[in-house]
């Protein structure tokens, strides 16, 4: 696409990043009218106030699901979103939080169910990654913080979901091209997505008879946050063009592929990683 934004140097000093902050503003926007798809259904989406999260949550919306989105403090962003939903014709809950907290996920999915009724949908998706040329510079601190959120709140939110979820409803984990063909300035963070990767697969094998399918989505690079979060600004500069299709992706390209992994649409998908990453050839 030699029409899409080029990426300005930029760099924010917080993880989570802020999406008001980012310029150009990532393309969150469903492109297609709702079918119904998820008609009915109570979705729970962590890290979903921004980037991926948010453009999940709109697209949600407008296939009819009712949205819970758990974000750590990014305020503005969370209210943003929650708008957008809410433009869509569908509610919004709002939960701020830390999903490394265990008792703060189980309460998460209460609020949940309390609010909406039931639980249909987990989207696995908050996650923090720091740059650390050197693997020397990781700090204990940083390694458990990555650890975490991107693996352990998965675990966590994952153990409190399972007392509302049955036959037919999904759960979806957010991995990273990373998990596949590593990344030498990301190395916790890549080993986080190798993790859930793992994670996802063997839940998958052990809920197959109760009927929930687990699956995965691998992104990258995709434009959100987490790349002025996380980024030095001169190698923000110009982000994703050494992709093969010469550009990042925008988080409304990724957030198809967890619609059909939610909907009944992927039936026959269980255990498997989907690769929206702009035609990086990897191992599935």
């Amino acid at each position: 696409m030699s029409d899409a934004p080029k990426i300005p140097a930029q760099e924010q000093d917080a993880m989570p990043a802020d999406e008001y902050r980012m310029d150009p503003a990532p393309d969150y926007a469903p492109r297609y009218p709702g079918v119904g798809k998820l008609a009915g259904k109570v979705a729970l989406v962590t890290g979903g106030d921004s980037g991926i999260g948010r453009a999940v949550s709109v697209l949600f919306a407008r296939e009819g699901a009712r949205i819970a989105i758990v974000y750590l403090n990014e305020d503005r962003d969370a209210e943003d979103t929650k708008a957008l939903i809410e433009d869509e014709g569908s509610k919004a809950l709002l939960i701020r939080g830390d999903v490394a907290d265990k008792s703060f996920c189980a309460d998460a999915v209460a609020q949940t169910v309390e609010a909406f009724g039931d639980l249909n949908i987990l989207v696995n998706n908050a996650a923090q990654q720091y740059f650390k040329a050197d693997l020397r510079d990781i700090s204990e601190e940083q390694l458990r913080r990555t650890f975490d959120s991107n693996v352990t709140g998965y675990f966590f939110m994952t153990q409190a979901a399972l007392d509302h979820l049955g036959d037919g409803d999904a759960i979806v984990n957010t991995a990273s091209v990373n998990a596949f063909k590593g990344n030498p300035v990301l190395v916790d963070y890549s080993a986080t997505r190798g993790a859930v990767t793992a994670f996802s697969r063997s839940m998958a094998t052990q809920l197959v008879e109760k009927g929930i399918r687990v699956n995965t989505v691998a992104p990258g690079p995709i434009w959100t946050p987490f790349i002025p979060g996380s980024i030095p600004a001169d190698k923000v500069e110009g982000f994703g063009e050494n992709s093969p299709m010469g550009r990042p992706g925008q988080p409304w390209e990724v957030a198809t592929s967890y619609l059909f992994l939610a909907s009944a649409d992927s039936t026959y998908f269980t255990g498997q990683t989907l690769h929206p990453n702009g035609g990086k050839i990897v191992g599935s």
